[in-house]
């Protein structure tokens, strides 16, 4: 597991909720194993929901699989550079990262050192509740947004209350996501959600 913790992070309150987010598909524009800054492209709405989380007390974190590591598209380094990279501009837009933690692993492509299947690659749990040890984060009053089925059943199994799927009117979803509380067709819609708490 990469665990990049932000620098300019203030600890809440132990106890506080997070705002788990994943990274391709919800943060930036999910255009196949993004990996250079010249690359990677904000979705709309992510800022704004960002801002409202950190508004709102939430701990945000990125909790993200990055297969490509393991298929030797890049590496941890190059993952690291982009995600500060990433962090910075998400700082100066008012959107305050605590931390981002990627899965590098991939059954089809064993990292040596890797005895059998990992715990963080979602739809395991292990990074929501790694990061939920580390920040002593209020999982039942959390909420996730991510777009795909694993996302979901990863923060079913965190405990994570609330589980949105985004899922844009311009995207076909092929996979049902039963583990989803709902499912938003803009990032906007998840402000609410956060409101509520």
């Amino acid at each position: 597991m990469i665990i990049i913790d932000s620098p300019h992070h203030h600890p809440q309150t132990p106890g506080a909720p997070a705002l788990f987010l994943d990274r391709d598909g919800v943060i930036n524009r999910d255009d196949g194993y993004v990996h250079r800054i010249e690359d990677f492209q904000f979705i709309d709405g992510i800022l704004d929901l960002g801002r409202a989380a950190t508004d709102h007390g939430y701990t945000i974190i990125v909790a993200t699989n990055q297969a490509g590591i393991a298929r030797g598209r890049y590496t941890g380094n190059d993952f690291r550079r982009l995600s500060l990279w990433m962090m910075e501009q998400m700082a100066a837009e008012g959107m305050q990262v605590a931390r981002v933690t990627a899965c590098p692993h991939h059954p089809d492509f064993p990292v040596t050192g890797l005895p059998g299947p990992c715990s963080c690659r979602k739809p395991a749990p292990g990074m929501f509740l790694q990061a939920a040890a580390d920040l002593s984060l209020d999982l039942p009053g959390s909420v996730l947004v991510g777009n795909r089925a694993s996302d979901m059943e990863a923060g079913y199994l965190a405990g994570i209350g609330t589980r949105l799927l985004f899922s844009p009117p311009s995207e076909t979803r092929t996979d049902p996501a039963p583990r989803a509380t709902s499912i938003l067709g803009s990032l906007d819609e998840a402000i609410e959600y956060l409101r509520r708490k």
